[in-house]
């Protein structure tokens, strides 16, 4: 993509009514776009970020047997009677609408009840389980304060993904895989060494769940951890009950600020006994199935990724999220050749498969380098009249803004190296 074509544009300020960190960075680059309090669009430097996300999350999902759908996001007002998940006394973010033809429908926060439902036509006999399958899709929660950017939406991108296994120990068996890929993906994105397996509340879900807390400063959650065993305690569950069934001492336990990025749930067989979801074993015996809900944030993980990594000129993304792999800077000062150049390069770059964003804007030095720093992409290639006459390109990494020349043969190995 050439900057000079991207319809987005870098901003001094952020609008005054944003007060989250990570939401207005994301709109002064130019990645979300938005529309009201809690609700975000993603433009195209935002999607590609999100969409790199994804593909991590898709990787590790596919990797333990999952298999990716899409479902609606309008809901049965009936589904959720059956759970008692409708009355709003017991689930407080729903979005309802009143249809034309009459009766009520509801937008989705989450999808337990309809693909459970869904599940009745694909499961008779236990030789039809176990069942993975997840999704990437918006959710809609009618959220009373929405004032942590892209961290805390009424509308937000989603994985959610859902287990269906023949008894409690396939289901452990399938949670545990979860939680590791989780922890992989966590790893990846390049929050591993500040992420948390947590014990939690189940809120509207269950009596307890797990989730997965990133140390943050500006997050939502008080969790208390202790690093040597890699577990914490959700503040709103910390009992001597909680600390005895976990083995941890209150002593040993570090009191921190941190953000949610997924969480887990088992649900037993609760959710299939109230929508009659059964299988017959091998006597023929007629069993509940039991049920698994896995969620992560994609559009959250986003802005804790912002929140996490940003410095005081801008975002500074991982590699593997990274919106280009590199982002090619032309400083010309008016010669001809240092374009040339930095086309060829920018050609280079796309035969080899590299994505870049190359800045070829007619605008001075200064204001790019402050754009680069604001978009923050990994890597930075930059081309001048002193790189030119010495024969290659200055390769600079936003994280620890180290640099080193580097000449034009050795480009694509360098961009490509495994570290």
């Amino acid at each position: 993509m050439r900057q000079s074509q991207l319809f987005t544009k870098t901003r001094k300020l952020a609008p005054k009514d944003e007060v989250a960190k990570n939401a207005q960075l994301l709109i002064r680059g130019g990645f979300i776009h938005k529309e009201m309090a809690g609700v975000y669009d993603l433009l195209p430097l935002g999607m590609r970020v999100a969409e790199n996300i994804k593909r991590i999350v898709r990787e590790e999902m596919n990797a333990i047997g999952g298999q990716e759908i899409i479902m609606s996001s309008l809901q049965r007002k009936e589904l959720w009677e059956k759970t008692d998940r409708w009355d709003d006394e017991k689930v407080d973010v729903w979005f309802k609408s009143e249809l034309k033809s009459g009766g009520e429908v509801g937008f989705g926060w989450s999808h337990e009840e309809p693909i459970t439902d869904m599940m009745k036509n694909y499961v008779d006999s236990y030789r039809d389980l176990p069942k993975y399958t997840y999704q990437f899709q918006t959710k809609l929660r009618n959220e009373l304060r929405s004032k942590s950017g892209i961290m805390r939406g009424r509308e937000f991108v989603m994985k959610d993904m859902y287990s269906y296994s023949i008894d409690e120990k396939a289901h452990k068996e399938f949670y545990d895989k979860v939680t590791a890929a989780y922890l992989k993906v966590f790893e990846r994105v390049g929050l591993g060494d500040r992420t948390f397996l947590t014990f939690a509340s189940g809120g509207a879900f269950t009596q307890f769940s797990h989730e997965f807390q990133t140390l943050c400063e500006t997050g939502e959650d008080t969790v208390y951890l202790n690093r040597d065993k890699k577990i914490a305690i959700n503040k709103e569950v910390l009992t001597d009950e909680v600390l005895t069934q976990l083995k941890l001492k209150r002593d040993d336990l570090e009191e921190v600020t941190a953000a949610e990025v997924g969480n887990i749930f088992s649900f037993g067989d609760v959710k299939s006994k109230e929508l009659d979801l059964y299988y017959k074993d091998e006597k023929g015996k007629k069993k509940p199935v039991i049920l698994g809900s896995y969620g992560l944030g994609i559009t959250r993980l986003m802005g804790v990724l912002v929140e996490v990594f940003a410095d005081d000129k801008g975002i500074v993304w991982p590699e593997e999220v990274s919106p280009y792999k590199v982002h090619l800077i032309s400083i010309s000062g008016g010669n001809s050749d240092v374009v040339a150049e930095a086309d060829h390069v920018y050609k280079l770059l796309a035969e080899h498969g590299i994505e870049a964003l190359y800045d070829d804007r007619d605008v001075r030095a200064g204001e790019k380098f402050a754009d680069a720093d604001l978009i923050g992409i990994s890597k930075r290639l930059v081309m001048s009249e002193k790189t030119l006459s010495e024969g290659g390109v200055e390769l600079i990494h936003r994280k620890d803004g180290t640099t080193a020349m580097v000449p034009e043969i050795a480009i694509i190995e360098r961009l490509t190296e495994k570290k």
